[in-house]
């Protein structure tokens, strides 16, 4: 079934409804102080009326044969899109830290980097990401950057989702 945009959709989301509904899919891995690995994803774009959009995402390693060895990240948040084009994401992740990125929509495409990490005195050292979010021949393909553990800002992870 085609994707359609809710009737009950608020005006201020239409640049980012996209995004709406639940995506699976896999990705992959890698950064200085870590092994290669690969990942399952779901991720899950809601709304309720108002202008932004409930984000969450659940990942677990998987084997090379694509079964499930354990969950890893866990992160939950909302998009903010902005009159001038502009948007806000907030995210708060399982392993004791926050985000606040700024970033742009265009048509398709979302580019964010952060402006404020907030970390628990347990928490590993990250110190900013970068994220793009696009569209592509119907499947949602993302990306993650971080600066992290002494590390400059890098290519971390990405995946290739569909619509569930």
């Amino acid at each position: 079934m085609p994707f359609q945009i809710p009737a009950d959709l608020h005006p201020d989301l239409m640049p980012v409804a996209f995004l709406l509904g639940h995506w699976q899919g896999n990705g992959r891995g890698d950064y200085p102080t870590i092994d290669a690995f690969q990942f399952g994803q779901e991720v899950g774009f809601t709304h309720d009326g108002r202008p932004f959009l409930h984000y969450f995402s659940r990942t677990w390693l998987i084997d090379d044969r694509g079964g499930e060895v354990r969950p890893l990240a866990l992160e939950t948040g909302f998009l903010r899109p902005q009159q001038d084009g502009g948007v806000e994401l907030m995210l708060a992740h399982q392993g004791g830290f926050v985000e606040i990125y700024y970033g742009k929509v265009d048509g398709a495409k979302i580019e964010l980097g952060t402006d404020a990490v907030v970390r628990t005195r347990t928490a590993k050292e990250y110190v900013g990401g970068h994220r793009l979010y696009g569209l592509v021949d119907g499947e949602l393909l993302w990306t993650f950057d971080m600066a992290a553990v002494g590390q400059p800002m890098q290519s971390h992870i990405w995946a290739r989702l569909r619509r569930a």
